[in-house]
Parts: C-alpha cells; sequence; structure tokens
C-alpha cells in the first residue's frame, strides 16, 4: 500500500513537471511570437519614420455640421450657393451657372498632414453632360470666388480637382480633331496642381499645362462613399482615392520635393456652366502627422517656405507646352523633307552641268 502510495506520488511529481515544462515551453512559444510581431511593427514604423497621426478637429469638417456658416460659432464659413443639410454640406445644386465653397477660418500651421475627403457627385445629367467638378484647396487666399472649381485664378498654394466635364475633348471636336491613344484620357479625372501667385489655371486645356499629375477617377452618381486622400509629408505630396466601394486606396500621384508654406487655409470648392452636378462634402477630416526625422531632414524642416513650389519643375513657363506630332504628322514630315532634299539635289546637278557645258564652249 504504501508502495503503491509512493509510486502514485512520483507519478503525480512527473505529470506536474511535464505540465510545467509545457507551460514554459508555451510561454516560451507565446513570447518568441510576441517578439516577432513586435520586430515586424518596428520595421513597418522604421519604414514609415515611425509615423503617429492625431486628428485635428479645429480644421476638421464633420457631422452634425454645428455652427457651420454662423458667424463667431464655427471653424468653417460658407460661400456662394454653398448650403448646410443634415446630410452634408451642399457645394453646388444640381443647376446651371452656380459656385459654393466652405473654407476653414483657421490657419494652419501643421509642418506634416493629412487630409480625407468624404465627397459625393451626382446629378441627373448623363456621361460627359454633367459639370463641372469641385476642388480641395490649401492655399493663401481664401473667401475668394473664380473660375478654377469656384476658386479665383492665380492662386498661391496648392489644388486638388475632381475634373468631371472635359473641355480640352470638346474643344478639339470642335476643330475637327482628334485625340490621340497618347493624350486621351477618361473623365472623371483627379489631377494637382501648386500655383505661387502668377501661374493661370488653363481650363480649356484641362489645366493639363500646370499639372503635377492626376489619375482617372469614374465618381459620379456611385451608390457607395468615395474618399480622396491628400498627404503632405517631408515635402512629398500624395494623392489616393477609394471609389470602389471596396475600402482600399489607389494611388494617384506621388510627387515629391513639393514646397508648401505653413499658415495657409483648407478649403472645399465647386462650379457648375451651362452643364451641372450636385457636389457635396460630407466630411473633411485633418490628421496631424508626427514623424521621427533625422538630424538632416529636421535641418531641412526648419528652412522656412515662403513660395509654393516643386523642384526639377519649372512652374514659370507659360502659355502652352508642346503635346509632340503624331505618327502621321512625323511620317509626312519626313517624306516632304526628303522630297525637298532630293528637289534641290536635282537643281544642283542642272546647274553643275549647265555650268560646265558653258565651260567647255569658251575653250572652243
Amino acid at each position: 500500500m504504501a508502495a503503491a502510495s509512493r509510486d502514485y506520488s512520483r507519478e503525480s511529481k512527473l505529470l506536474s513537471g511535464l505540465i510545467s515544462t509545457r507551460k514554459i515551453m508555451s510561454l516560451k512559444s507565446s513570447w518568441t511570437f510576441f517578439c516577432l510581431i513586435l520586430s515586424v511593427s518596428r520595421c513597418f514604423a522604421d519604414d514609415d519614420h515611425e509615423m503617429e497621426e492625431f486628428l485635428k478637429r479645429e480644421y476638421s469638417l464633420s457631422k452634425p455640421y454645428q455652427g457651420v456658416g454662423s458667424l463667431g460659432s464655427s471653424h468653417w464659413e460658407l460661400m456662394g450657393d454653398a448650403m448646410v443639410t443634415t446630410d452634408q454640406v451642399r457645394l453646388t445644386p444640381d443647376m446651371q451657372s452656380r459656385q459654393g465653397a466652405v473654407w476653414s477660418r483657421i490657419p494652419c500651421h501643421l509642418k506634416d498632414w493629412e487630409m480625407q475627403v468624404h465627397f459625393k457627385i451626382h446629378g441627373l445629367g448623363k456621361k460627359n453632360l454633367n459639370g463641372d467638378g469641385m476642388a480641395i484647396w490649401y492655399t493663401k487666399e481664401r473667401m475668394q470666388k473664380g473660375p478654377v472649381f469656384g476658386n479665383m485664378d492665380n492662386f498661391t498654394g496648392l489644388g486638388v480637382f475632381v475634373d468631371t466635364y472635359p473641355n480640352e475633348e470638346k474643344v478639339i471636336e470642335a476643330q475637327k480633331k482628334r485625340y490621340t491613344p497618347r493624350t486621351q484620357r477618361l473623365f472623371p479625372f483627379v489631377l494637382a496642381m501648386v500655383g505661387n501667385g502668377t501661374i493661370s489655371y488653363d481650363h480649356e486645356r484641362d489645366g493639363r499645362p500646370t499639372e503635377l499629375g492626376g489619375c482617372n477617377a469614374m465618381v459620379r452618381n456611385l451608390k457607395h462613399d468615395c474618399f480622396l486622400f491628400i498627404r503632405y509629408i517631408r515635402r512629398r505630396l500624395t494623392v489616393m482615392i477609394d471609389i470602389d466601394g471596396q475600402h482600399e486606396w489607389r494611388d494617384c500621384l506621388d510627387i515629391p520635393g513639393v514646397r508648401l508654406p505653413q499658415g495657409y487655409y483648407f478649403g472645399a470648392t465647386a462650379i457648375t456652366g451651362d452643364l451641372s452636378d450636385n457636389h457635396d462634402v460630407i466630411s473633411l477630416k485633418l490628421y496631424q502627422l508626427t514623424v521621427l526625422r533625422s538630424k538632416k531632414e529636421e535641418e531641412e524642416a526648419e528652412e522656412e517656405i515662403t513660395i509654393p513650389s516643386v523642384d526639377n519643375m519649372d512652374l514659370l513657363r507659360a502659355g502652352d507646352v508642346d503635346t509632340g506630332m503624331s505618327g502621321t504628322a512625323i511620317f509626312f514630315c519626313v517624306l516632304f523633307s526628303m522630297l525637298g532634299c532630293f528637289f534641290l539635289i536635282g537643281v544642283g546637278l542642272v546647274m553643275y552641268a549647265h555650268w560646265n557645258e558653258s565651260r567647255r564652249k569658251r575653250f572652243y
């Protein structure tokens, strides 16, 4: 009986030791997994320069839009035909010759920021029978009516445009010309432009001469939400869109060397002409981005920027840019050049033969 008891006690100790060993191994495995996750997260953090974001409510616009447009009771001010409803800030109704805007009253002094725009464009007009579009701004000027999607021309700062009407295409069609596959683009089209106060937006060419880049974005009359993402960090401008209802960002443009001063104002504007649409802003959410910088990056960030500019891009050029020639035009240019050369050679040979004949007659 005592032997059986000792055997049972020994088995209990072995079993408890085995359980303890398994617990330790399990703890070690869990700790290893935790360290792996931590190292991976640190890698991603290092890739993103350990970036953190904070919602800045004083620069953001969202439901229930309390006091928007009222004097002294909101950080946002309405202009033109813009109006507030329970669901959105409607910049323009689906009516002709309207323009409206909503502008922040507080200048933004953040070095790095990210703007997420929730918007909707819809109306009764069919494809290419709607217009004209809307824009998101970060500019020195505010509350100025004008032809650039409801804002002034020759602006100072950044404009990101959602252009819904192909003006250049209609001009080319009126001239009985055709787009080449290289230059044709689908509308609506999202593009960005940086202005320094002297650069004009070319409305007839849909801003091509001064655009930084862009992408097509079929945003009209969608049943799901549309989002626009604008990030400015370490003098790099990134624009992305989420318009497919999949909650996934799609790249639109990514431009380094963009220099934007601090202290400018955020705003959203829209305009209609002979064609129209409802242009609605559901929310504008601004996030402050906190990024760990190297000493060199800190020194560069401390340099004061007074005039908006883009590195390696001549924004002061005036007039049209050379769009190049089509293959057919190049072919005819080469053909006529060769014919001209042959003609000149023929004329030269005839003149040489005539001169040579005259010289021989003088010797007889």
